[in-house]
C-alpha cells in the first residue's frame, strides 16, 4: 500500500531489448514506499536503462512493473508525473553556464509549467514567485545545501561547484515537484569516502521523509537494501525455458527481507533460449572467377626475314667497351675499304 509521499516499486519479468540485444531481462523488484534501494553493479550492466525504465523514461519490451499503482509500460506518462530524476549523466545534466540561483529558478519554472495544475498559472505573478521561493528554500534545506556557504552565494556558477555540491543541487531541483519516487544515477562517481558517506546520508534523510529512493552505484554502504546485477543460470535441460538466477538483496535491518532482483541472461548473450532457433542461412554460391586476359603470343618471324640473332657479349678493347654488332660493322667497313683500294 502506498504512503502519502512514497510509491511502492514492483516489477516482474521486466526486460528491455535494444538493437544489439537484451539490455536487462527477467528483473523482479518489490520495494515498499519510503525505501532506500541501491542498484549496485559494474558500469555497462544495464543499471541506467533499468532506472529510466522504472521511472517511465524508457519503454520496456517485456514483463511489467507497477510504480505507485501505475502499470508499466502502459502508464508511462502517469509514472513520470510522480517520479523525478536526480543527477543522471547525459539525461538531465546541470547547465554549466548558469548560476545556482538561475538553475533553481529554471527548475521551479519548468516544474510549474509542466507539472503544476493549470489554475496555478492564473495566479498573480507575485504569488507565483513567493510560492516558488518557498519551495526552493524547502528543497535546499532538505538536501543540506546552504547557498550562503558557497563562494559567491547563489551567484556562484554551477561549473565552480564541487561534485557533492552539484549532487545536492540536482536533488534539490528534483524535489521541487514533490515526487513520490526519486531516482539517481552514478551516485558515488568522483566522490571520496567521506563525501560518499554524506551523499548516502542525504538520500537516507529523503527516504525517511517518505519518498522512495532508487540510486545506482558501484558499491553500496552497509545498512542499505542492495539489488545487485547478476548473471543468469543456464537453461534447464528438457524444459525449453530459461532459468534465471535470483540475487537476494542485502536487507537494511537484520532479519528483514529486502527487495530482490533477477537478471536473466548473462552478459553478452542476446538470444532467447525459449525462442525457436533461427533458420540457417543458405551457403553463399561461389562467385564466378573473372577470366584472366590472354597474354599476347610472341610475334613469329616472317619466312622472308631472318630471325634476330642474340647479341654477342661485349668485348673490351683498349679503354672502351664495344659490342659484337660494332665489331661486325667495323669488319665490313674494312673489307669495303680494301675493295675500293683494289678498284683504284
Amino acid at each position: 500500500m502506498d504512503s502519502p509521499h512514497g510509491a511502492a516499486v514492483k516489477a516482474e519479468g521486466f526486460g528491455l531489448k535494444g538493437p544489439r540485444g537484451w539490455v536487462f531481462r527477467d528483473v523482479g523488484i518489490d520495494a515498499a514506499p519510503g525505501s532506500l534501494v541501491a542498484l549496485e553493479g559494474p558500469s555497462g550492466s544495464g543499471r541506467t536503462c533499468l532506472l529510466l525504465a522504472l521511472t517511465g523514461r524508457m519503454k520496456a519490451t517485456e514483463g511489467h512493473a507497477e510504480i505507485g499503482r501505475h502499470r508499466l509500460p502502459k502508464k508511462m506518462a502517469a509514472v513520470r508525473r510522480i517520479t523525478a530524476l536526480g543527477p543522471v549523466p547525459g539525461v538531465n545534466d546541470l547547465d554549466q553556464a548558469l548560476t545556482v540561483a538561475e538553475q533553481l529558478r529554471e527548475g521551479a519554472m519548468l516544474q510549474r509549467r509542466y507539472d503544476a495544475p493549470l489554475r496555478t498559472l492564473l495566479r498573480p505573478r507575485g504569488d507565483r514567485r513567493a510560492t516558488a521561493r518557498t519551495r526552493i528554500d524547502e528543497a535546499l534545506a532538505a538536501v543540506g545545501l546552504d547557498p550562503a556557504a558557497l563562494p559567491k552565494g547563489e551567484r556562484t556558477s554551477v561549473r565552480d561547484l564541487e561534485r557533492l555540491e552539484a549532487v545536492r543541487l540536482s536533488v534539490a531541483i528534483a524535489l521541487l515537484g514533490g515526487p513520490r519516487l526519486l531516482a539517481l544515477d552514478d551516485l558515488d562517481l568522483k566522490l571520496s569516502d567521506a563525501e560518499r558517506a554524506e551523499a548516502w546520508a542525504l538520500l537516507r534523510s529523503v527516504a525517511d521523509r517518505g519518498t522512495t529512493v532508487l540510486a545506482v552505484c558501484s558499491e553500496a554502504p552497509e545498512g542499505v537494501a542492495v539489488l545487485r546485477t547478476g548473471a543468469a543460470a543456464p537453461a534447464q535441460p528438457g524444459t525449453g525455458g530459461h532459468a534465471g538466477k535470483t540475487v537476494p538483496a542485502r536487507p537494511a535491518a537484520a532479519g528483514a527481507d529486502g527487495p530482490k532482483i533477477t537478471w536473466g541472461l548473462p552478459p553478452g548473450n542476446d538470444t532467447d533460449p525459449a525462442a525457436p532457433a533461427p533458420a540457417r542461412p543458405e551457403p553463399e554460391k561461389p562467385r564466378p572467377e573473372k577470366p584472366e586476359p590472354e597474354k599476347p603470343e610472341p610475334e613469329k618471324p616472317r619466312p622472308d626475314e631472318p630471325a634476330d640473332e642474340p647479341a654477342e657479349p661485349a668485348t673490351r678493347t683498349g679503354t672502351g667497351t664495344r659490342t659484337g654488332t660494332d665489331n661486325d660493322e667495323d669488319e665490313k667497313g674494312a673489307d669495303d675499304a680494301l675493295a675500293e683500294t683494289g678498284r683504284a
